[in-house]
């Protein structure tokens, strides 16, 4: 689908009197190197350097630069005059290798070092040499002499072979075709000659010479090196292709072909063998493999005037990476190209001399760079670069039509992908012209809106012709103006400009065209105004040396742009003036500049908006090493193919990866990342395919694969871009097609804009109008808003225009206070749908089923409306709903509206036995209206509403007994709060209920309102309220060894839970023991409850004993207990440092468990996986399950491990993985218990003050400040927490599955360890002032 367009060209014409004979590429300073002479008239060999100027006003003919000279006279008395056959320069020695037809090999040094010879005859073959050439590696110089030898020299010219050709050689192969594509192997039916070996062709080739033979041998080199290909004249009555190993072992001979003729070159890639074969009436080009068998052919399209004229002697050359086949003739050039099996004329190079010497053109290819290439004649030498381009129209919608046009010599083949996806080399319509076409251009935008415009030209025609696209059935294109450029009026002739040829065709609007001219020395732009009946040249603009010309249309302005010779896009304003029919131009500044191997440039002009402007024009240019630009900013380094639409630039990659990127302005422009599995906006694809052209009004990307077949994709960038786009332009049928034909979850068309498809409910049902539809996209809602999820915006911020911003804004205002957005958008089309029941009554069901939960009962009601008046409509959406949802639940729901008709409706629909349902229903029909809801109630479960129809029944046992097997006593109370005898007779069931519930509180509440006191008694003592057991047992009244036995057994039950207070209280007042009561509340560190009553009762004979007492044994507990945790924190927080370090020096360590640097630890396998189960992984791989065999990965998953791993996360052991989390956890359990323990401590320094024990007070009070100020000055380190990385590890375990059994605790562990921990707040201690000297 590529033509070949030349973007560059430079000539050098031969000084005067000389005659150029041979040139090569000096590959370290990309110049040429040149070769005149010798001729009869001079035998003068002059070696000269081609350097190129600048490429904006280059100087060639003065860059000449001579490098030696020397008389080479021809040693061979039958030849006029010597000549070279082959040049070939080293460029790490400067040292150019001239071999000669006469046998002279000589070595021109550029630069000779001291002792050498500038000019050196370093061989000689007496009998002469018919043919030479360099191995690709330069090592090997392969030589054919006249004498039928074949001479293998080194690069220091020794001969290492010496092989003569003889009539024995044919036998070396035995060729035994198997007849792949002849039509002699086909199945012609049951009449064939079955008898005939179909391997055997029916004419045996004798390989007669052609008249035409030159005699000539040529020698071609496979890419590789590893093989020598040799065309000579065997015995003078054959040609033949013997294949030489690197060795000199001969590999094979070619099969006999008549006409064969002296051409050859080996395809680099080594799978063919070019040749040309001379038929009557045609002539071929021919395949050989390395074996010698023939592997097909293609003709040449010359007519017989053309084979007589100038196609009397052909040459063959493939260009570095066989991509290009130059066939040389008298006069021309030919490029060929192959795709999907078919060669193709690209392109057609003419020579500088019109003079017919009965020699080919000598072609030489860059030995690097694929599509740059020498031709010469003797009258001068021409520089040409290619690039492979794609002749395409608009990928604007709605004129994208995806029109391709591929030059094929005479022919230019054009398909609209968009209307017929016709595969190459096939097309829909054909153009044929009177010569090989050379560039052709597609007018971008439609303006009539019926048609499209096609320029193609040729060395010396213009065809416009105009195609109606819209047209049905499509019609070929029709000619509109065809003239001659050398009959245009005030066109620049050739004999004006001799070296000057077109080069380049596009349009400039529906009216103008443009062409790039080259010339010798610069190029020139012409602008031809098409009339009705012919072109008229309007204006020339005389330039430097062009690359190529492009056009974009800015607003209503078309403007142009031309790529200079070194890398500029620099605009050319031509402003038409209508009425004079003139224009005048102005260079204005550079747009961008790209280095000079940027070959393929587009531009494109968009208006969208950024916070820093208008985006404007960006030109986009690729470069031969794959680096894409935009403008000076480099996009991208593997780059193979990029196209341009309004909203995407979309490239390939060397990776096989498409990528879109959003149009922006050129700092805007967001290259995504190789994540084809989570980023819509790159996608994978086949290796090696290249973008053709896209089509966004169908979602369409056309990629040619490297074969030559086309393959059309939707990638899902394109096509959620365009659904986007129509649900902003309110095309909801056309978004909603789009959804269901490429499979997009259609939630989209709601979660793209909320308001707007909720405010355009009834624009939605008359543009999508099927029910059909409605009902699709109905049925697909759910909860999940897929804009933020799959469907995610891939759009920068930057690049949101404000009316998006605030509609975001909105739409996440919407969701916040949103219950439902399933209900909401069922809502939204009920309200329209329930005008429209007539057309949409399946729309009105479908919605109320799809809420969530199904609204059945509302839908089942819409039916039963029907079921009398329209049987037909009823039993249809009766239906419909069965469809929609389970029958069952159906049946249940009608059988809850107490509906029976509706339900034997539905249940006629279902899979369900009559005899199951039938007499059920009869029974029902036959009861009472409460037995009959009781009954169906029931039998649905709903059994609040049945014990509601059967209380209205008046059966009061009945009812409760339904009250207490089905545990409904909440409802049997509400449905008797008017009858008293009734609420008791519930209640005292309900309390019953509760105390076997082992709920005593409620149970004794219960009791208590039934005046049973001694149940509730009992019930608040099991509940340990012993306030209200108490009070029960003395409103029974209870005797005074019972109460006093209750009140005992309450006490002890209070001390085991340490509530002293509440215990001290019982002894008092219940018991009257005064000192045990006082003992309690100084447990309870509650010296001054203890004082007063002791005073109270006029007991101070018990302070020492008690109240001391109590004291000393507090102190002694609390120092105790302060120094515990000052000794924990000692010994925590620095193991807590060392471990954190540890991590940040050694991660790999301290996740291996070895954080004691290498000490002697026997339980040190407290890791999740061990070490020899998890061979191989990464220290992440142990937490996120990522890599691992399967084996190691089942045995992980497996409960137990969950539970041993569980168990050492608990323990926390030293050494492990765990010790970290585990010290963190105790540090915070220490401050919490310092913290409750502070008010008891107050109390403690208050009471030993009070019986004057000073200095105990001081110690206690010391050490407890000591641990609160140890617990402060740690607390920063020991919480810290870096809100940074935690956010990072948050992101990324919310982007990884959490894995399971063992592996998932160790992952539990470090998100605990990651997460971020609320600071604990470590309470002041308010120090006695009374206490001095601390």
């Amino acid at each position: 689908m590529r033509n070949l367009k030349n973007f560059h060209r430079r000539v050098l014409r031969s000084p005067n009197g000389l005659r150029l004979t041979a040139s090569t590429w000096d590959v370290a300073t990309d110049s040429v190197i040149c070769a005149f002479g010798p001729t009869k008239e001079d035998v003068l060999i002059r070696v000269k350097r081609w350097n190129q100027g600048s490429g904006s006003s280059p100087q060639l003919l003065d860059t000449l630069q001579q490098i030696a000279s020397w008389d080479a006279p021809c040693p061979l008395p039958d030849l006029d005059c010597d000549s070279i056959l082959d040049l070939h320069y080293f460029s790490e020695s400067s040292t150019a290798c001239i071999v000669l037809v006469g046998g002279d090999i000589v070595v021109v040094r550029e630069l000779p070092q001291h002792g050498e010879e500038r000019i050196e005859i370093v061989g000689s073959v007496d009998a002469g040499i018919s043919a030479a050439a360099w191995s690709p590696d330069e090592e090997l110089l392969a030589i054919t002499t006249r004498a039928d030898t074949l001479l293998y020299m080194t690069r220091d010219f020794e001969n290492v072979t010496d092989i003569t050709f003889t009539s024995d050689d044919l036998k070396a192969s035995k060729h035994v075709s198997v007849g792949w594509g002849k039509s002699e192997t086909q199945f012609k039916g049951k009449r064939a000659k079955v008898l005939r070996d179909p391997t055997m062709p029916e004419i045996v080739e004798e390989g007669n010479l052609s008249r035409y033979d030159k005699e000539t041998s040529t020698i071609s080199w496979r890419g590789d090196g590893a093989y020598v290909a040799v065309n000579s004249i065997e015995a003078e009555s054959r040609r033949v292709i013997r294949v030489y190993s690197r060795e000199g072992v001969l590999e094979s001979v070619s099969e006999p072909v008549n006409g064969l003729e002296g051409a050859v070159s080996w395809r680099p890639s080594g799978n063919l063998l070019a040749s040309i074969q001379r038929l009557e009436d045609r002539i071929d080009v021919v395949f050989f493999e390395k074996n010698g068998l023939r592997h097909g052919q293609f003709d040449l399209k010359l007519t017989r005037e053309d084979m007589e004229k100038w196609g009397s002697t052909i040459q063959l050359r493939w260009n570095v990476d066989s991509s290009v086949l130059a066939v040389c003739f008298d006069d021309r050039a030919q490029l060929w190209t192959m795709g999907n099996y078919h060669y193709y004329l690209k392109t057609e190079i003419p020579l500088l001399s019109k003079i017919l010497r009965g020699q080919p053109a000598s072609f030489v290819w860059h030995p690097e760079v694929p599509l740059r290439s020498l031709i010469h004649d003797g009258d001068g030498l021409q520089r040409l670069d290619f690039h492979l381009h794609i002749a395409s129209g608009s990928t604007s919608p709605p004129n994208d039509y995806g029109i391709i046009g591929v030059i094929d010599g005479k022919k230019l083949k054009l398909t609209p992908l968009r209307l017929a996806n016709v595969p190459p080399p096939m097309a829909l319509h054909d153009i044929t012209l009177a010569s090989n076409i050379i560039d052709v251009a597609m007018s971008n935008d439609i303006t009539d809106g019926k048609s499209n415009r096609i320029a193609v030209m040729d060395h010396e025609n213009i065809a416009i012709y105009h195609w109606n696209l819209k047209a049905k059935p499509n019609k070929p294109p029709v000619l509109l103006i065809s003239g001659k450029l050398s009959h245009l009026p005030d066109f620049t002739s050739r004999d004006e400009y001799p070296d000057a040829i077109p080069q380049q065709i596009t349009w400039f609007d529906q009216d103008h065209i443009l062409v790039l001219q080259s010339r010798m020395v610069g190029s020139m732009i012409l602008l031809f105004r098409i009339c009705s009946s012919s072109l008229s040249l309007v204006h020339t603009i005389d330039i430097a040396l062009t690359q190529s010309i492009l056009t974009v249309q800015e607003k209503t302005t078309p403007r142009v742009y031309r790529h200079s010779s070194d890398g500029y896009i620099l605009e050319e304003r031509v402003l038409l003036h209508s009425t004079h029919d003139q224009a005048l131009d102005v260079v204005v500044d550079a747009l961008a500049r790209f280095s000079k191997n940027v070959s393929d440039v587009k531009l494109i002009h968009t208006m969208a908006r950024t916070p820093t402007g208008s985006v404007g024009t960006i030109a986009f240019g690729l470069s031969d090493s794959g680096s894409l630009f935009a403008n000076e900013r480099r996009l991208a380094r593997d780059c193979t193919s990029f196209l341009l639409t309004p909203a995407h630039l979309i490239f390939t990659t060397t990776q096989h990866l498409l990528k879109f990127v959003h149009m922006a302005s050129v700092g805007d422009l967001e290259v995504p990342p190789d994540t084809p599995e989570t980023d819509e906006r790159c996608r994978s694809i086949e290796r090696g395919a290249k973008l053709v052209t896209v089509m966004p009004s169908i979602f369409a990307l056309v990629l040619q694969m490297p074969r030559g077949n086309l393959e059309t994709i939707y990638p899902r960038a394109l096509v959620l871009a365009g659904i986007r786009q129509n649900l902003n332009n309110k095309k909801y049928r056309t978004a909603f097609l789009a959804c269901r034909n490429h499979r997009v979850d259609m939630n989209i068309l709601h979660d793209h804009s909320p308001q707007d498809l909720i405010a355009n409910v009834g624009l939605f049902i008359d543009q999508v109008g099927k029910v059909e539809h409605i009902d699709l996209f109905l049925s697909q809602l759910r909860e999940e808003d897929v804009s933020n999820t799959m469907y995610r915006e891939t759009l920068s911020p930057s690049i949101f225009s404000e009316d998006t911003v605030q509609q975001n804004s909105l739409v996440a205002m919407t969701q916040a206070t949103d219950c439902s957005k399933v209900n909401s958008v069922c809502d939204a089309f009920l309200s329209i749908l329930q005008t429209r029941k007539a057309t949409n009554l399946q729309n009105v069901i479908t919605a109320h089923v799809c809420k969530i939960p199904p609204d059945l009962e509302a839908a089942l009601l819409e039916i039963a409306k029907l079921q009398n008046a329209q049987s037909d409509q009823a039993d249809r959406a009766v239906e419909h709903i069965c469809f929609l949802a389970d029958v069952n639940k159906l049946y249940d729901n009608a059988l809850g509206l107490y509906d029976l008709d509706l339900a034997l409706l539905v249940a006629q629909q279902s899979q369900k036995d009559p005899r199951e349902y039938l007499p059920f229903l009869q029974s029902l029909q036959e009861m009472p209206t409460y037995r009959k809801q009781y009954t169906i109630n029931d039998f649905l479960r709903r059994h609040r509403k049945a014990l509601k129809d059967i209380y209205n029944l008046s059966v009061f046992e009945e009812f409760k007994s339904y009250t207490i097997k089905h545990i409904l006593y909440e409802d049997a109370l509400q449905c008797c709060r008017y009858n008293e005898d009734e609420i008791d007779s519930i209640m005292r069931v309900y309390a019953e209920y509760l105390q076997k519930e082992l709920r005593y509180k409620e149970a004794g509440i219960a009791f208590e309102y039934l005046h049973e006191y001694t149940l509730a008694s009992e019930a608040y003592r099991l509940a340990q309220l012993w306030k209200e057991s108490l009070s029960c047992a003395t409103s029974i009244p209870l005797p005074e060894p019972q109460l006093h036995s209750l009140a005992r057994t309450l006490a002890d039950a209070l001390i085991e839970v340490k509530d002293f207070q509440s215990a001290a209280t019982i002894h008092l007042d219940y018991l009257a023991d005064i000192e045990t009561g006082a003992r309690l509340f100084c447990k309870g560190y509650l010296f001054a409850d203890a004082s007063r009553v002791l005073g109270l009762h006029q007991r101070t004979d018990l302070v020492e004993s008690v109240i001391d007492t109590g004291l000393v044994e507090g102190m002694g507990a609390m120092t105790e207990l302060l120094a515990e945790c000052k000794a924990q924190l000692n010994a925590q927080v620095p193991r807590l440092r060392e471990l954190r370090v540890k991590k940040a020096e050694e991660p790999l360590a301290f996740f291996d468990g070895d954080v004691n640097g290498g000490a002697d630890i026997p339980d040190n396998v407290s890791l999740a996986p061990t070490d020899a189960s998890t061979s191989g992984g990464s220290l992440f791989t142990r937490y996120t399950n990522r890599t691992g065999t399967v084996g190691t990965n089942a045995t992980r998953r497996t409960s137990k491990n969950r539970r041993r791993e569980e168990r050492k996360r608990a323990r926390g052991k030293k050494g492990s993985v765990y010790e970290e989390e585990y010290l963190v956890n105790s540090i915070g359990r220490l401050i919490d218990r310092v913290n409750a323990v502070g008010d008891e401590m107050g109390r403690l320094v208050v009471g030993l003050m009070r019986r004057g024990m000073r200095e105990r007070a001081k110690a206690v009070e010391g050490a407890m400040i000591e641990v609160v100020a140890l617990c402060k000055a740690c607390v920063g380190e020991v919480f810290q927490n870096d809100s940074k990385d935690s956010n990072a590890a948050a992101k990324e375990n919310e982007a990884t599955d959490r894995p399971k059994g063992g592996d998932g605790v160790l992952w539990d562990s470090m998100e605990e360890v990651q997460a971020r921990r609320e600071v604990p707040l470590v309470k002041d201690f308010e120090k006695l002032s009374l206490i001095v000297g601390q």
